[in-house]
């Protein structure tokens, strides 16, 4: 148990600082790092991917918080984009949690490789959107704010992967898009991790110390380590040539994809 404890700070220390270097929220190295730990813990295999992901979710809440402050105190926080895309984010996430916690745990599992290709895809090539247009209305916000909350609680990320590109299509600057996302991870988080310890309230294998689909040994851990770097990667992400760093992770992503695919497999 020691030895997973000292994983899960870790985790957490990873995830903080790519939380505000990265803009991605750092659940993409929590959830394989999760059901790697649960499975040596022997977790049942049914319950393994959606433990992860409400986990994850769950250390969201506050790892979004040190970041987005850290942002916000150098004015790179769009708080009207939040204002008008906080609604959809809260059921899209609430609604797309409760839905993941009732599908089979290989079709989560497959969503979730497909998600880390496109991830590392994504980051290899740089490609940013062309800036090529403004922000919706009210309906569009909430529908787009719907679509990335869907997705993350499908996931157990903070939306940035999906957030970021779509803000600096719209003309967001991109380290303003980066900071913005952190603030939008919040009601991801709180939301997501409502749904899925409402859903996972009465699993009957879920090991001790778990609420709902949030183990709390985990979700300590990660919060812990991570509360604690997330400052330090935002002031990164305005020193470091974070288009290498980009390239370097997105290598990490597809192993970790392929991983979980042969096991999947």
């Amino acid at each position: 148990m020691a030895s997973l404890i000292l994983t899960y700070l870790v985790v957490g220390v990873v995830a903080g600082i790519l939380a505000g270097l990265l803009g991605i929220g750092g659940a993409i190295i929590i959830v394989p790092s999760l059901v790697y730990c649960f499975a040596v813990q022997g977790v049942s295999h049914q319950e393994i991917m959606k433990l992860a992901l409400g986990t994850s979710m769950a250390s969201i809440m506050l790892t979004s918080v040190s970041s987005f402050m850290a942002h916000n105190r150098v004015g790179a926080v769009r708080w009207d984009i939040f204002r008008r895309v906080v609604l959809g984010i809260l059921l899209g996430t609430f609604l797309g949690s409760c839905v993941a916690s009732r599908m089979p745990t290989a079709l989560l599992s497959a969503f979730f490789v497909v998600f880390l290709y496109y991830v590392a895809i994504q980051m290899v090539l740089d490609k940013k959107p062309i800036a090529s247009r403004g922000l919706p209305g009210k309906y569009g916000m909430f529908g787009v704010g719907n679509l990335i909350g869907v997705v993350s609680s499908f996931v157990g990320i903070g939306g940035g992967s999906l957030s970021v590109p779509f803000m600096i299509w719209c003309n967001v600057r991109g380290h303003v898009a980066i900071g913005t996302s952190a603030a939008i991870g919040f009601p991801i988080a709180v939301a997501g991790t409502l749904g899925y310890v409402l859903s996972g309230w009465h699993a009957p294998e879920l090991p001790d110390f778990s609420l709902g689909y949030v183990y709390l040994p985990a979700f300590a851990g990660i919060v812990c380590a991570s509360v604690m770097t997330a400052p330090f990667g935002a002031k990164l992400a305005h020193r470091l040539p974070v288009k290498r760093l980009k390239q370097v992770f997105a290598v990490l992503l597809t192993v970790m994809g392929t991983h979980v695919l042969f096991k999947l497999i």
